[in-house]
């Protein structure tokens, strides 16, 4: 039997809203079920702390637990495969930290690119470094520190968060503009290396405020210096590095991405929610109270903040000259 041309295009039309209305009537609904957060660094590290606060806020706004999943190893790339490898339903989150856009120059063969394989949701934090050394550096300030290394070169060990991380392209930036030589020892995660850092088994390191000021306020750790473009507030006495290294400035900073594929609906639904975590004004004390400083964009202005992040790290991996061992 032929079907006349009218009945054709109807019965095509309703196959092809069908195909359509279970991905929309999901995202509609969405979250039916609990979400997945994976984070690329252990517990009780900056980032972990971050989101963990996020998270409580965010289980409480859509109705469902968020679940911290911690995928330590490879500079992030460990947890950005992960998330890379789930479906793109909006039941999986990835945080995404400076690391991932040093990854893509750093690891040249990686399997995971960010700009490519992850779908910008929101930023969440700036995260700023700061430059510590532990009680056996008697230097008191970034230009002490500089003639000290200096007159003991190769003898100073620098923790990082593991290679190819902010931490340790800081580190190697910081090397390059002031003619220093550190012996680099790279951690599986900020919290193991700065447990040494403590006990004294390395000497210096680029850590985040968030996990270095209770320490630094002890008197555990002494603060030489701040390496973004401006001093914190909550340290005021603590110059920037670039007070006494002109021109130098590194960063740490955080945010959310899903698998690319994600259905803009729920991408848009995360970023609103985010947006109102960061504007709550007890969610945002407490990231204040641990020195990180809320830092809201939409997906668009945070995928275009990744790809300048991306350029701006290139610049310092060519410039240090560290490669991937």
């Amino acid at each position: 039997m032929q079907l006349p041309r009218r009945r054709f295009l109807q019965l095509a039309g309703a196959a092809a809203t069908a195909a359509v209305l279970p991905q929309r009537a999901s995202a509609l609904d969405y979250p039916v079920k609990p979400i997945r957060w994976i984070v690329g660094y252990p517990a009780g590290g900056s980032s972990d702390t971050v989101a963990r606060i996020v998270a409580h806020y965010l289980t409480e706004r859509l109705g469902q637990p968020i679940i911290i999943e911690n995928k330590p190893g490879a500079a992030t790339n460990i947890s950005l495969q992960a998330a890379v490898s789930s479906p793109p339903d909006g039941y999986t989150m990835v945080y995404i930290g400076t690391s991932a856009t040093v990854n893509i120059t750093f690891y040249e063969n990686s399997p995971v690119n960010v700009l490519r394989d992850i779908a910008p949701v929101a930023g969440l934090v700036d995260n700023p470094f700061v430059l510590v050394v532990n009680k056996s550096i008697s230097s008191k300030n970034v230009a002490e520190f500089i003639a000290y290394a200096k007159a003991n070169p190769g003898k100073i060990s620098m923790a990082s968060f593991g290679a190819g991380t902010s931490s340790h392209l800081a580190g190697e930036l910081f090397m390059a503009m002031t003619g220093v030589k550190l012996v680099h020892v790279p951690y599986r995660g900020e919290a193991f290396a700065l447990a040494d850092m403590i006990s004294g088994q390395v000497e210096v390191m680029f850590d985040t405020l968030s996990a270095a000021l209770p320490h630094i306020r002890s008197g555990a750790l002494r603060a030489l210096a701040i390496p973004g473009d401006k001093r914190y507030e909550g340290l005021p006495d603590v110059p920037t590095v670039g007070e006494t290294v002109p021109g130098y400035s590194a960063q740490s900073w955080g945010g959310i991405g899903v698998p690319r594929g994600t259905p803009p609906e729920i991408v848009d639904r995360l970023n609103r929610e985010i947006k109102a975590a960061l504007a709550d004004s007890v969610t945002r004390k407490r990231l204040l109270d641990v020195a990180a400083v809320p830092m809201f964009f939409t997906p668009a202005e945070f995928g275009a903040f990744m790809v300048a992040e991306t350029d701006k790290w290139a610049k310092i991996v060519k410039l240090s000259g560290v490669k991937a061992e």
